[in-house]
């Protein structure tokens, strides 16, 4: 048996274009599907055994996410959320791709073109680049949206606060909507809820707080009860124009962050600190973590997400003052597709309606933006996303908990939320409170009575 037909690719019938052409495009197929496998045939066996163990770490390494993803989910979202195991996908992927390029280029050496027919001679230089392209630019994606994840991550959990466990099997995140938009002086929380998570089942109760609650009693240990033992506002005492539950934040900023030194250091400010204790007497529930979304913000987020859908049940002015005087244009009733422009005034509107219609509106668009993140739209865009979303949102949530929260999140998104908003409707002035009332009724949404067994 002659060397040519026992090694035919190694040692190839050069003086045949029809051998050399079928060899040419079996060494690029090799070289695309199992780097490495084409010098190891045919080449430098080196250079190729190199190319084998970097593409077998690589295939051991996806199967083995993929068996930890069957096995315990948590720790994939553990890993995907940490900023150093983001990094090194990074740069085992930037690795591989720059071996690939030297494989490549060597592979295209090994084919020898000249010897291959003269028709296919195009066609097989043509595929090579082609596959060298889906290939390199597939790990240069995966590291480039690597980074891009890293640095989104750092930006928006760069806090540093601590891990904690739950309190009475619930975490409880504070939610503050910043209106910072550019006809308001600095940035104050318009909208404020609080979402209570069994830290089981991912059963959720979101309580809606108005901004116009009087006379809060500061949580114990807080410095501000000392200021306002008697409930913040309690006979109209503040250091601020207006002693309601959204200036808690605008007088701690300004008056006395002295009072939260570490407030900064730890993710957050005086203000959110302040405003977290007065809800927290409030509720009687000990909040473990906030976040900030900056409403104003919202606009390049929805722009990016390709605009949300909204039923509007009543018309609501864009621009204008309260006698609804220099209304540049109206949202009718009806559905709508909105960019971020309108859902932004659909948010922020405040004339023409009460507050707690203004609360309905941005809580029914907190929940349309969340259906817009579906896997297809976040990885379609997603870099806008990642951009937009490090813009709007702040949070004192630690980072190597992020991979627990994804988790739980996947939960609640299957159970039904349980809203409880403390207004005229459920029985709480605002300027009057009943605080037994209101912690009643979180006590019982958040710890349902068992129904009592049926008699034999």
């Amino acid at each position: 048996m002659s060397t040519y037909t026992a090694l035919p690719i190694r040692h190839p019938n050069t003086q045949s274009r029809t051998v050399m052409t079928r060899r040419a495009w079996w060494l690029v197929a090799m070289n695309f599907l199992i780097p490495g496998s084409a010098q190891v045939l045919a080449g430098n066996r080196r250079l190729g055994r190199i190319g084998l163990i970097a593409t077998l770490t690589m295939w051991v390494l996806v199967v083995a996410a993929l068996l930890l993803y069957i096995a315990t989910p948590q720790t994939i979202y553990n890993l995907a959320t940490n900023s150093y195991a983001l990094l090194l996908a990074q740069i085992l992927l930037v690795a591989y791709a720059f071996l690939w390029i030297v494989l490549t280029i060597n592979t295209l050496s090994l084919v020898k073109l000249i010897r291959a027919r003269p028709s296919s001679r195009a066609w097989i230089a043509l595929a090579t680049v082609a596959l060298l392209v889906v290939s390199v630019g597939g790990a240069g994606a995966g590291a480039y949206y690597a980074g891009i994840t890293r640095g989104t991550l750092q930006s928006i959990f760069g806090g540093g606060a601590a891990s904690v466990p739950p309190v009475d099997g619930h975490y409880n995140i504070l939610l503050l909507g910043g209106d910072a938009g550019p006809d308001r002086e600095g940035l104050r929380p318009d909208s404020m809820s609080v979402v209570s998570v069994d830290a089981e089942t991912g059963a959720a109760t979101m309580i809606g707080l108005p901004r116009d609650l009087h006379n809060m009693p500061f949580s114990d240990g807080s410095p501000m009860k000392k200021l306002y033992p008697n409930g913040y506002g309690y006979n109209g005492r503040c250091d601020v124009s207006a002693c309601m539950l959204n200036s808690v934040y605008t007088e701690a900023e300004v008056r006395h962050p002295d009072l939260y030194p570490d407030a900064i250091k730890n993710g957050s400010r005086p203000g959110i600190e302040a405003t977290k204790e007065a809800i927290e007497g409030t509720l009687d529930l000990e909040i473990q973590y906030y976040v900030l979304i900056d409403m104003q913000g919202f606009s390049d987020l929805i722009d990016a997400l390709g605009g949300v859908d909204i039923t509007v049940p009543k018309r609501v002015p864009v621009g204008g003052d309260e006698n609804l005087v220099g209304v540049a244009e109206w949202i009718e009733v009806g559905e709508h597709h909105m960019n971020g422009y309108y859902a932004l005034w659909y948010a922020r509107s405040r004339h023409g309606s009460s507050d707690y219609e203004r609360m309905e509106r941005q809580r029914q668009l907190q929940a349309a933006i969340l259906k817009q993140f579906t896997p297809a739209n976040v990885l379609s865009k997603f870099q806008v996303i990642a951009q937009a979303g490090s813009q709007v949102v702040k949070t004192d949530i630690p980072q190597d908990m992020l991979g627990y929260f994804v988790e739980l999140a996947l939960k609640t998104k299957e159970l039904p939320i349980t809203n409880i908003e403390l207004t005229p409707a459920s029985g709480i002035q605002p300027e009057e409170p009943d605080f037994d009332k209101i912690r009643s009724m979180v006590d019982a949404a958040l710890h349902p009575a068992s129904p009592a067994p049926s008699g034999g």
